[in-house]
C-alpha cells in the first residue's frame, strides 16, 4: 500500500463538528437563572389586576374586599345614574375618571366606618368634603347628592350640616331654583346662629347664608318687576335689604339700597327713590367704589329728570362722566356721554347733543365695543341730521343772499345723490352735502 492510500484512510469519513458551536447552542437552550433583582420585579395579584381590570372594577372590588358594602352600593348607583345623564353632558364617563372614583372610595369608606361607631360628625364631614370636591358645573348633581346625604345623616344640625346647607343654597341659586335655595339658606341661618359655627374658610356661616339670601331675594324680585307688580317686588327687596344690613357687608348694603332706589323710581315714588339712592351713594363713596358711585349718579339723574329738573339732571350726569373718566371706567364714560346727549337732544339742542354723542362714539371706538359703537353712530347721525334740517329750514325762511348760496350749494349735490344707487354711495353723498353746508 503506498503512502497516498494510507493517508486517505487515516482521514475521517465525516467532517469534524465544531464543538464550540454545540456548546453555545446548549447554553442558549438553558433557562436563565433568576437573579435577586428579577425576582423582586414579580408583580402581585393585586398589581396585575390593576392592569387587567377597568378602573371601575378595581375600585368596586377593593371596597368589597375591605368590607364597605354600603359604600359600594352607593357608588354603583351613582355610576348607573351617570350613565343615564351621559348624553346630556360633554365629558368622559365617571367610571373612567380614576381620581374621582378613588376620592369617592376613600371618603365613602371613611364615612361608613365612622357611621358604624356612631361618629355622625365625622360622617357628615366626609360627605361635605365630597360635595365640595365636585365643583365643576358638570358635577353639580354629584355635589348636591353628597350635600343632601350629609344633611340627611344629621338633620338636627352640626357644623358640617350647616355648611352643607349654605353650599346647597348657593348651588340652587346658580341653577335658578330659588325656592329651594331660600329654604336651605334660612335653615342654615337657624342652625348656624344656634351653634356659632364657621365654614371651612373661617367665615361665620350665618353671615354667609345672609349674603346668599340677599341675592336670592333680589332674584325673586325680577319676575314681579317684569310684570310691573311693584308692591310684590318692593316687599321682596326690603327683605333682601334687611339681610344685607344684618350681613354687616357694606358693599352688599349699598347694592341692596341702590336696587330699592331703582324700583321706587319705576313705581313712581321719586322721593323714596332718591332717599335710597342717596344712602347707596354715601356707602359707595365711603368704600371708594367708583363704579357704584357712578351708577348712583346716573340713577339720581333719572329721578331728577322725572321731576323735570333739567339742571340737576345734567349736573348728576356730568359728575357721572367725571368719576368715570378719572377712574378709567370707559364703558361708563361712553354711557354718560350718551345720557348727556339724550338730555340735550330732547331739549332740541341738537348741536350740543351731537358733540356728546360724538364723544361717546370715540370712546366706543377705543373700546372696540360693536354694540355701543352702533348705538353711538345712530345717535350721532340723528343729531347731525336734525342740525342740517334746522339749518336748511332757517335758510328757506331767511331767503338772504348767504342763505340762498347755501341752498344752491346743497342743490348741487342732488345729482350725485340721484345717480348713486347703492347704500354706500347714498351715504357718501349725504355726508358730502352735509360737509358742504357746514363749511359754507
Amino acid at each position: 500500500m503506498n503512502a497516498a492510500e494510507s493517508q486517505r484512510r487515516s482521514e475521517p469519513f465525516l467532517p469534524e463538528i465544531n464543538t464550540n458551536r454545540r456548546r453555545c447552542a446548549q447554553l442558549s437552550r438553558r433557562k436563565p437563572e433568576k437573579t435577586s433583582d428579577e425576582s423582586a420585579q414579580i408583580l402581585s395579584k393585586e398589581e396585575i389586576a390593576l392592569f387587567r381590570h377597568s378602573v371601575k372594577q378595581s375600585v368596586c372590588v377593593q371596597m368589597l374586599q375591605e368590607g364597605f358594602h354600603r359604600s359600594f352600593s352607593e357608588l354603583f348607583l351613582l355610576l348607573r345614574a351617570d350613565e343615564d345623564l351621559r348624553d346630556l353632558r360633554r365629558q368622559a364617563p365617571l367610571e373612567q375618571q380614576k381620581d374621582k372614583l378613588e376620592t369617592m372610595r376613600v371618603h365613602l369608606s371613611l364615612a361608613e366606618q365612622a357611621e358604624r361607631t356612631g361618629s355622625w360628625s365625622v360622617v357628615c364631614e366626609q360627605r361635605l368634603s365630597l360635595g365640595q370636591y365636585f365643583s365643576v358645573p358638570e358635577d353639580v348633581w354629584l355635589s348636591l347628592h353628597f350635600y343632601h346625604s350629609c344633611v340627611d345623616r344629621q338633620p338636627g344640625g352640626s357644623r358640617p350640616v350647616a355648611e352643607a346647607r349654605a353650599c346647597m343654597a348657593e348651588l340652587y341659586l346658580q341653577r335658578g331654583e330659588l325656592q329651594q335655595a331660600k329654604q336651605q339658606a334660612e335653615l342654615c341661618i337657624q342652625q348656624a346662629e344656634a351653634g356659632g359655627w364657621m365654614d371651612s374658610a373661617g367665615r361665620p356661616l350665618w353671615l354667609r347664608a345672609r349674603q346668599t339670601l340677599w341675592r336670592i331675594y333680589s332674584r325673586l324680585a325680577d319676575a314681579p318687576l317684569d310684570a310691573e307688580d311693584y308692591d310684590e317686588a318692593l316687599t321682596l327687596l326690603h327683605k333682601g335689604y334687611s339681610m344685607a344690613i344684618e350681613s354687616e357687608d357694606k358693599q352688599l348694603e349699598g347694592e341692596a339700597s341702590y336696587r330699592l332706589g331703582l324700583t321706587y323710581h319705576s313705581a313712581g315714588d321719586h322721593d323714596r327713590a332718591k332717599q335710597f339712592i342717596s344712602t347707596s351713594m354715601q356707602i359707595f363713596g365711603t368704600l371708594g367704589n367708583a363704579d357704584g358711585l357712578g351708577r348712583c349718579y346716573k340713577a339720581m339723574a333719572k329721578c331728577m329728570e322725572s321731576e323735570e329738573n333739567v339742571d340737576e339732571t345734567v349736573d348728576c350726569l356730568e359728575k357721572f362722566a367725571d368719576i368715570s373718566r378719572s377712574n378709567g371706567l370707559q364703558h361708563n364714560l361712553a354711557d354718560a356721554y350718551l345720557c348727556l346727549g339724550n338730555i340735550y337732544y330732547r331739549r332740541n339742542q341738537y348741536q350740543k347733543s351731537s358733540e356728546f354723542f360724538l364723544q361717546s362714539y370715540e370712546v366706543a371706538c377705543s373700546l372696540q365695543d360693536v354694540d355701543l359703537l352702533q348705538r353711538a353712530q345712530v345717535w350721532v347721525a340723528s343729531a347731525r341730521a336734525q342740525t342740517v334740517i334746522r339749518k336748511y329750514s332757517a335758510d328757506v325762511v331767511l331767503a338772504t343772499e348767504a342763505a340762498l348760496r347755501r341752498l344752491l350749494a346743497w342743490k348741487q349735490t342732488r345729482p350725485l345723490q340721484e345717480a348713486s344707487r347703492d347704500d354706500t354711495d347714498r351715504t357718501a353723498a349725504a355726508a358730502a352735502a352735509w360737509y358742504q353746508l357746514t363749511d359754507t
